[in-house]
């Protein structure tokens, strides 16, 4: 096999990687954007019980990614180590989110039940391809460069697949249910996990798994655990993932009440998320190109820095101002987007920072613990989008009080600020910038040639 470091990726393994994350998108943006407005509006489960059975789920079910990891990172088999789970995995995950998106006709208690096992049956089944799906990303190419483009790629892909999502399920649910809003969702989700699995086989289909671990054998998860708690650049991505995504839920979350009950126009949702969604797919796309010239640490301080101030403004926009939201909305867009393209590059450099330190890769686990963060950044924010609406008073599908309005507000503006700001302070202290990497690679490099046999 030709050697990682040297052989170029095609644009076909580009885009076909890439175009998983648009399958991960018709989940994940569903998830974050609609479905604690479906427990409350159409399942009927209060806000203070869907929150904290959100909640526990996401803390629960972030315990569960490092396990995912480890099998992963364990996983022997002729199509490699990670490209398999795209392959076996996603028709149970289709089936799960049409279990967590059905109605049944339990009473409270039963429907907290039902939504708690399907949920949680749900994310569990997600984890268990995005997760590989994330760490085969670090071992398609050892070139910087090109885990750039390949992350690029897929969030480029990731951003239009939400974008579709939230044009499209408000007008799948209208359509399918036909004014019933509990079988259109159920429905919808039919729609969204056939079309996932078809997008995770064209992924599998065209990648390759280059870069291999040094070691003969894996080492046990103990020793992988360890790795990475002396891996101090890994520690302040996870914290940034974890930070981050609560900004990110945070907004996503709010969104759906904000135009329902703030400024009384509920149909903008359609439009609203894509404009933002295309705005990030464009600031991803724009991602290679900054890197060539920006340190990825500088760049990621700038536009925390940015989504800070964006964030922060939209606090004083009149409920009638569409255009101010929207022109903020796009503004957020463009300076996010190129935040998870650089951050899963970054995971992947810390990859080989753990190779370099400690002649061991651990890519699943590398990967499995950011998304542990992620898991406990979206559990934080849900946690406080409860707190909030309990304390505030929120009703359902009634009028809010100025109170609450003014909860659902800083939802969307001065709360998900606090939490990029905290992002761009962290980033202070990682280290692993172009020079050290350009180091770290040269090394592994050189120690590979010395051990291939001539």
């Amino acid at each position: 096999m030709a050697d990682a470091m040297t052989t170029r990726l095609t644009r076909r393994e580009i885009v076909g990687y890439g175009l998983g994350d648009m399958g991960f998108n018709f989940y994940w943006t569903n998830i974050s954007t609609f479905l604690l407005i479906f427990y409350t509006d159409v399942f009927g489960i209060t806000a203070a019980a869907a929150a904290s059975m959100l909640f526990v789920v996401k803390i629960f079910n972030a315990f569960t990614d490092p396990l995912i990891g480890a099998v992963a990172d364990r996983t022997r088999t002729r199509w490699g180590k990670f490209r398999p789970f795209l392959l076996f995995m996603p028709l149970p995950l289709a089936v799960a989110g049409v279990l967590a998106y059905s109605t049944p006709d339990f009473g409270p208690t039963g429907k907290l039940a039902w939504a708690c096992g399907t949920y949680l049956l749900l994310m569990t089944l997600y984890t268990s391809v995005n997760l590989p799906y994330s760490a085969l990303s670090g071992v398609l190419s050892g070139d910087a460069r090109e885990r750039n483009a390949i992350n690029a790629s897929r969030f480029v892909a990731g951003f239009a697949g939400g974008t579709l999502v939230t044009a499209a399920s408000p007008r799948l649910v209208a359509w399918l249910g036909g004014g019933d809003p509990a079988l259109g969702w159920t429905l919808t989700m039919v729609f969204w996990g056939v079309a996932a699995a078809v997008i995770f086989a064209i992924t599998f289909s065209t990648t390759t798994e280059r870069v291999q671990p040094p070691q003969a054998e894996p080492v046990s998860v103990w020793q992988d655990v360890a790795d990475l708690r002396s891996n101090r650049p890994w520690i302040l991505l996870f914290f940034l993932a974890l930070i981050i995504m609560g900004s990110i839920t945070l907004r996503m979350t709010s969104t759906a009440y904000y135009f329902k009950y703030v400024v009384n126009r509920p149909e903008l949702l359609a439009t609203f998320m894509p404009a933002y969604l295309l705005a990030a797919a464009a600031g991803t796309a724009l991602t290679p190109l900054l890197t060539r010239f920006i340190d990825k640490r500088k760049l990621m301080i700038a536009l925390m820095l940015a989504s800070t101030v964006l964030s922060t403004a939209f606090l004083f926009v009149p409920a009638d101002n569409i255009v101010a939201m929207y022109a903020l909305q796009i503004a957020l867009g463009l300076a996010l987007g190129p935040k998870s393209p650089l951050s899963f590059s970054m995971l992947a450099d810390t990859a080989d920072f753990n190779e370099w330190r400690h002649g061991r890769r651990a890519t699943g686990m590398t990967f499995a613990a950011s998304s542990f963060a992620q898991k406990l950044g979206t559990a934080l924010a849900v946690a406080v989008i409860g707190a909030i609406f309990s304390a505030l008073g929120y009703v359902p599908n009634a009028v809010q009080s100025a109170g609450s309005q003014a909860g659902i507000v800083w939802l969307m503006s001065v709360i998900p600020a606090a939490f990029t700001l905290m992002a761009a302070a962290l980033m202070v202290f990682y280290t692993l910038d172009n020079p050290a990497m350009a180091r770290i690679q040269a090394d592994l490099a050189a120690r590979k040639a010395a051990t291939t046999p001539h």
